[in-house]
C-alpha cells in the first residue's frame, strides 16, 4: 500500500495524467503572443500587396486613348445620322464636341456620350496632324460623308505617347 503524498504506482498514473491532460489543454490553442505574429504577417502581406497593384501610368494613358478612339467612331456616325458635321477639340485640361450650326460651331451640351469631359491617363498636351500636311488644326472635324480624311491625334503624358490613328473611313485605332 503506498504511503499518501509517497510514491507508488497510483500516484505515479495520475501525475503523468494530469501532465497529459495539462498538455492536452495548451495545444487546443493559440497564445496571445501567436496570434499577434500572425496578425503582423498578414498586415505587412496585405500592404506589400497593395503597394505593388499601383495601376500602370501607361495603362492609364492607353485606355484614354482607346476611350477616345471609341467616341471618334460614335462622333463620326453621329455627324453622318443627323447630317451635320462634329467636331471635337481639345481644351484646357480636357476635350469637348462641337457641333456646327447655321451660327457657327456649339458646344454639344446635353448627350450622355459627347459631351465635355476631363483628361484621364495623365494626358498634358495633344497635337492633331493630317499625313501629308503641314496643317496643325486645333479640331479634329468628322463630317456627314462616311470616307474623310486619314488623321493622327496624338495624346501626350510624362510617361510617354499614345497614338490614335484614323484611315478616313470612319474606324480609328490605338497604336
Amino acid at each position: 500500500m503506498p504511503i499518501e503524498g509517497g510514491i507508488g504506482p497510483c500516484s505515479r498514473a495520475r501525475s503523468g495524467s494530469n501532465r497529459a491532460r495539462g498538455f492536452a489543454s495548451r495545444a487546443r490553442g493559440f497564445t496571445l503572443l501567436e496570434m499577434m505574429v500572425v496578425l503582423v504577417i498578414a498586415g505587412l502581406l496585405v500592404s506589400l500587396a497593395s503597394v505593388s497593384l499601383r495601376r500602370n501610368p501607361r495603362t492609364d494613358l492607353n485606355e484614354e486613348a482607346q476611350r477616345l478612339a471609341l467616341l471618334f467612331e460614335s462622333a463620326s456616325d453621329e455627324a453622318q445620322v443627323r447630317s451635320r458635321p462634329i467636331a471635337w477639340q481639345p481644351v484646357t485640361g480636357g476635350y469637348r464636341f462641337d457641333m456646327h450650326t447655321e451660327d457657327g460651331w456649339r458646344p454639344i451640351l446635353r448627350d450622355d456620350l459627347l459631351h465635355e469631359r476631363n483628361w484621364e491617363g495623365g494626358v498634358t498636351d495633344v497635337t492633331i496632324d493630317y499625313p501629308g500636311s503641314d496643317l496643325h488644326p486645333d479640331r479634329l472635324v468628322f463630317g456627314v460623308e462616311s470616307i474623310g480624311q486619314a488623321v493622327t491625334v496624338t495624346l501626350y503624358s510624362e510617361v510617354g505617347r499614345a497614338t490614335i490613328v484614323g484611315t478616313g473611313n470612319g474606324r480609328y485605332e490605338v497604336r
